[in-house]
């Protein structure tokens, strides 16, 4: 007798993801390390000079600190938060699903602003519950209808929220009154507020003073601060009685001791970040003039990635793949005609406006 796992696992449809795709790459005769990746929104700089972890600095033959204690106290003189008001994550991908088994089951309803980070659908699919959407169109600049929001939360009383800030891939950042009023309306739900992107965000809000009185739960990515893909760590804030109901559901040593180790040690680095944020922009607004030269479409963004309108996108990123130029196709977005970037060095961003140059020649 075949053996069938639950009706949400048989019908989930997995998300695709910016990074490489290392089966395609090794079927293309291409390795990870001479492909140019625009398409992961990672700090453009790479990990923190010096960020080097020895056996002498992990003891490998030991379990991790299931706490991350180390770490959260770091994280917490940072933020200006308490220790018990954090819970570190192998990702913030973890800490999503953890979120979705804590609070959703079947039956129950989340609320989804599209098109946005692929893991909220998955998450929530998983534990047997039902999707509102609210879909933003690119004739308004994928603006979000703050009013319509508040109309769908009111009629569909969600248990759980998600909103991405700024949102992937859009890059559109919500500002604070905006939030406040979505966060009034559901004071009987979860509100998740991803900021996996906030690092490279000019003059962004905090919420810090909203975290006691609110059912919000923030979601940091050190993976994209510092470049961490490799490792996986993240982080949530939110009040003591929300981390601990994650904690019950967290998986013990979720979080390895290099990982936790890199966190610490990459915490240091103050001015790393700044000449990261200035790094980013320049590569961002370089890449945006000189596609725009090229006759092709930018749309704003307040992220450090951004869409180009390109036409056939599976095409075009897979034209710049053998070029060896990684670019994410926006399909499983529902934006078939976009691609999203993310600047990387001066001198490659050069080379990916060559390489469009010499597609657009081939036309």
């Amino acid at each position: 007798m075949a053996l069938e796992p639950r009706p949400e696992i048989s019908n989930l449809r997995i998300s695709e993801h910016g990074g490489p795709n290392y089966g395609e790459l090794e079927a293309l005769g291409l390795s990870p390390g001479e492909v140019i990746d625009f398409s992961v929104s990672s700090n453009p700089n790479g990990p923190p000079p010096g960020l080097r972890i020895g056996a002498k600095d992990v003891h490998i033959d030991r379990y991790p600190d299931s706490e991350a204690g180390e770490l959260r106290r770091c994280l917490a003189q940072k933020l200006g938060v308490m220790t018990r008001n954090i819970l570190v994550g192998s990702g913030s991908t973890e800490l999503i699903r953890l979120a979705t088994l804590a609070y959703l089951g079947r039956g129950d309803r989340a609320m989804i602003i599209e098109p946005t980070f692929g893991e909220y659908e998955v998450a929530c699919h998983i534990m047997g519950a039902s999707i509102t959407r609210q879909r933003l169109v690119e004739e308004n600049g994928f603006t979000l209808d703050v009013d319509r929001t508040i109309e769908l939360i009111r009629q569909h009383r969600p248990q759980v929220i998600f909103i991405c800030n700024p949102n992937n891939p859009t890059g559109h950042y919500l500002d604070r009154t905006r939030f406040e009023r979505i966060l009034a309306t559901a004071s009987d739900c979860l509100v998740i507020l991803d900021e996996a992107y906030i690092l490279f965000v000019d003059s962004a809000w905090s919420w810090i003073d909203m975290i006691g009185n609110h059912n919000l739960l923030v979601l940091r990515s050190m993976t994209k601060d510092y470049t961490l893909a490799g490792l996986r760590l993240g982080y949530a804030i939110a009040r003591e009685d929300i981390i601990n109901t994650l904690r019950r559901v967290c998986p013990p040593w979720n979080v390895n001791s290099v990982a936790q180790r890199a966190g610490i040690l990459a915490l240091q680095q103050d001015e790393f970040l700044e000449r990261s944020r200035a790094l980013a922009a320049k590569g961002k607004d370089y890449l945006v003039r000189e596609l725009t030269r090229l006759g092709l479409r930018c749309l704003p963004s307040e992220a450090n990635f951004f869409l180009v309108e390109v036409g056939n996108a599976s095409d075009f990123r897979q034209w710049l793949l053998r070029k060896k130029i990684l670019v994410r196709d926006c399909t499983s977005f529902g934006l078939p005609h976009h691609i999203r970037i993310a600047p990387r060095g001066l001198a490659k961003c050069r080379q990916l406006v060559s390489a469009i140059k010499e597609l657009q020649g081939k036309k």
